[in-house]
């Protein structure tokens, strides 16, 4: 099946894409005649590439877990996580199998199937018991991964502020949707045009109607294994941007949202889960948004692009952060790289902002003009650790030194958003000195503002 690139445009919220599978960790993967060398050899030669290939990617992993799949069909543990997640589990399995059929988009099916509670549903799942299984088996292996990552150390999940408009989660609840609209942002001084996000909302009413259910499954999903849960875009729980289907962003206005009871929800999972929940508030915020979030004791962001107060001044209620995935990285800025990227796409750069963020670099680091961009990396990290903030968050591009950001908004076949591989494989970022520097220093600076 084709693969969508954005994290932030994903089939489900609830369950998790093959594509972050460990192979060799899957049970029997090591077993003598399991041979997977020619799709090692496929998956290894991937990597010499600069663009990711997802669909690629995809390939070779159902190609290795069709191999494992009969040497763990009827695993206890599998079979007690499919009793576990119940209802949920199976509809999206049923949905994976349905695509694989028929196509990744459920509008395009035949319309007897395009509703999960139908009779031709229930008996495409009979008939295809054994591919239904399957989808829930590489369910219940991506679980237990993340499992095993979240006991070795604290992981911090991230929610999107929406799903694909094909995918599973949109097939599962379409009676609580605004299947006519899509959400996004309106025009602001960096996207004059608006976003559209291309992502279908909830009806408010509708969701009230049947007691929150899909926004509390997502939230327990979201918060399993982890210790905290970052929610992008928090101000869609005040309110959303709809743009009618086939509009332009900048018809689109904004519907409200019963934030009183979503919150309220946020705060009962959050203690269920005994994790905290960060809410991304950096775009358009309208006023009294964060002073709601604070008094909930939800920690909001605190960026050093866009916040000029002294990072001590920080309140700590909040997560602070040089930079985001939306945003320049410290070595596009430091090195004027990020300029001459975005002249090379068509894109004319806003040269005040940038020598304004360098220059806020240079304060906050405390370096001079021509100081080595490691040396910058280093220090500007070590004062961001040292910010009275409960969270502090380094992006793999900063402590590399990558000077291309993951996405630009606004843009499409500009930019490959979400495709650019890192220039490091796993292994090589675990041993890079420059990870380890910043590591280092961000821990100096935790300790020295109180937290261990």
């Amino acid at each position: 099946m084709p693969q969508e690139a954005s994290p932030y445009a994903p089939s489900s919220r609830l369950f998790r894409n093959v594509l972050a599978l460990d192979i060799d960790a899957v049970p029997g993967a090591s077993e003598e005649g399991i041979a997977f060398d020619e799709l090692r050899t496929a998956a290894r030669a991937l990597n010499r590439e600069r663009l990711i290939d997802r669909d690629a990617v995809y390939r070779l992993k159902l190609a290795a877990l069709a191999r494992l799949w009969p040497l763990s069909d009827g695993e206890p543990a599998c079979e007690r996580h499919r009793v576990e997640i119940g209802a949920p589990l199976r509809r999206f399995a049923v949905f994976c199998a349905l695509a694989e059929t028929f196509g990744p988009a459920w509008p395009t099916w035949p319309a007897a199937l395009r509703h999960p509670a139908s009779a031709a549903v229930a008996r495409f799942a009979s008939e295809h018991e054994q591919r239904v299984r399957f989808h829930e088996w590489t369910q219940w292996l991506l679980d237990e991964q993340l499992r095993k990552a979240g006991a070795q150390i604290a992981l911090m999940n991230d929610l999107p502020v929406g799903f694909g408009p094909d995918g599973a989660d949109t097939w599962a609840w379409q009676d609580c949707l605004a299947l006519g609209a899509r959400i996004g942002a309106p025009p602001d001084e960096f996207n004059t045009g608006g976003q559209n996000w291309g992502l279908p909302p909830f009806v408010p009413h509708r969701l009230a109607a049947v007691d929150y259910e899909p926004y509390v499954q997502t939230l327990r999903f979201a918060l399993r294994h982890a210790r905290a849960l970052r929610i992008d875009h928090v101000m869609g729980l005040f309110r959303l941007f709809w743009i009618p289907l086939g509009a332009a962003a900048t018809e689109g206005t904004y519907v409200r949202y019963p934030s009183e009871h979503l919150l309220a929800i946020a705060a009962v999972e959050s203690h269920r889960a005994r994790a905290a929940i960060i809410g991304e508030d950096l775009g358009t915020v309208e006023p009294g948004v964060r002073e709601e979030l604070a008094a909930c004791g939800m920690p909001a962001y605190r960026l050093l692009w866009f916040d000029q107060t002294p990072l001590s001044d920080y309140p700590a209620q909040s997560l602070a952060a040089v930079t985001t995935h939306d945003l320049p990285t410290v070595a596009g800025v430091w090195t004027g790289n990020e300029g001459q990227m975005l002249r090379s796409i068509g894109l004319e750069p806003h040269d005040q902002r940038l020598r304004e963020m360098r220059a806020r670099l240079m304060n906050v680091a405390g370096v001079a003009d021509d100081a080595a961009l490691e040396d910058v990396i280093v220090r500007v990290h070590a004062a961001l650790g040292q910010a009275p903030s409960a969270l502090v968050t380094a992006t793999l591009e900063d402590v590399l030194g990558v000077s291309e950001p993951p996405n630009r908004p606004g843009t499409q076949r500009e930019w490959p958003n979400w495709s650019l591989a890192l220039p490091f494989t796993l292994d090589e970022i675990e041993r890079h000195p420059l990870v380890k520097a910043v590591a280092q220093a961000l821990s100096r600076g935790r300790s020295a503002a109180g937290f261990e």
